[in-house]
């Protein structure tokens, strides 16, 4: 494994600069050093500096993980049977950053899996310094830690102590959300992958309360519940990310200010109190008005909640049997423009 991951690393240091060198040669370290690290899972239920709520919760995830091979038949088999006990809260942390008047996602290139809206470090003071760059440069730009993430299939993921962090809900979303982008990842079409990944993660997590607890569980309950407010969400989002898209078109050079940019900002904390929040049954969102947006924040929703529905069409579409919803998504793996042809899929 460590070799294998060494070779790719090799590979990609001679398609890159040299900044990408240094960055490919870090990653790669504290990739190999977390990896070192791993213990079985059988290891971990019986390791003492790991609580009795770790181990439960290494139980669930591992339910999970077979669940989302046997039922939903995506590539898990091999992920999350190895556990890493981390020294961090996070595993990596993510820059984002973005155009200031206008919305665009500042892009990094990767072998492999091409444009992406984010790069992730394992050190925090690593992401803060590449933050401060993208700052100098009149970005907008935010970084925020994250408890999970996917090799794609070319490593075999470990189970992290961050993940366990979640609800129990939320971490059987977020194993199922992993296992969708080592099963389906298209190049180049990072925010269609993520809209996959998460309302695949929402809807497979519902299958597998379902399935463990029953119709009536208290669990599934709250996680529909969640999924609803998910939807709100996602359609205030897609409206307010299309309005300042406008806005942002139709402001002349000359009248652009950074007050009034923020105060256009504001206003969509503004508008979900009025629009979107009376709506919704959960705290899922509650802390989003208090939220100080920027395009670069803005750039993330855009990338993981807007246009969810078009997911939802389909699911319907196909009459909720996920197998043959999925087998449809598959048939857009060599797409050029996935999200187009998913519009298609789901409206024809």
């Amino acid at each position: 494994m460590k070799f294998r991951f060494l070779i790719a690393v090799t590979v990609l240091s001679f398609l890159n600069t040299s900044c990408q060198i240094n960055y490919y040669m870090k990653t790669a370290y504290h990739q190999i050093k977390m990896l070192s690290q791993k213990e079985s899972l059988e290891q971990a239920l019986q390791n003492p500096k790991i609580t009795d709520e770790q181990k439960r919760k290494i139980r669930l995830a591992d339910q999970a993980r077979i669940f989302a091979a046997e039922v939903l038949k995506l590539n898990s088999k091999y992920n999350y049977n190895h556990f890493v006990l981390l020294d961090q809260p996070y595993v990596t942390y993510v820059v984002n950053a973005s155009e200031k008047w206008q919305l665009k996602n500042y892009l990094w290139d990767f072998a492999f899996v091409g444009e992406v809206p984010y790069k992730g470090y394992f050190k925090k003071p690593d992401a803060e310094e590449e933050q401060q760059k993208l700052d100098q440069k009149g970005y907008d730009t935010f970084v925020r830690g994250v408890s999970a993430y996917s090799t794609l299939g070319w490593l075999k993921d470990p189970l992290l102590s961050s993940m366990l962090n979640y609800s129990d809900h939320d971490l059987v979303n977020t194993v199922i959300h992993e296992s969708v982008h080592a099963t389906f990842y298209i190049k180049s079409s990072a925010d269609f992958n993520e809209r996959m990944a998460v309302y695949i993660g929402q809807i497979g997590m519902e299958m597998f309360y379902h399935q463990l607890e029953g119709e009536n569980s208290p669990t599934l309950l709250k996680a529909k519940l969640e999924g609803e407010d998910e939807k709100i969400f996602s359609e205030f989002i897609s409206n307010e990310i299309t309005d300042l898209e406008k806005w942002y078109q139709n402001l002349p050079q000359l009248e652009r200010k950074e007050d009034q940019r923020q105060n256009r900002l504001d206003q969509i904390n503004q508008n979900f109190i009025t629009k979107a929040l009376p709506k919704m049954k959960t705290d899922l969102y509650k802390n989003f008005p208090k939220v100080k947006l920027n395009n670069a924040r803005i750039g993330l929703y855009k990338t993981y909640n807007q246009d969810l529905h078009l997911f939802d069409e389909l699911y319907k579409k196909e009459n909720k049997n996920f197998i043959n919803f999925f087998n449809k998504l598959l048939t857009l793996k060599k797409s050029k423009d996935p999200d187009k042809d998913l519009e298609k899929l789901a409206g024809g």
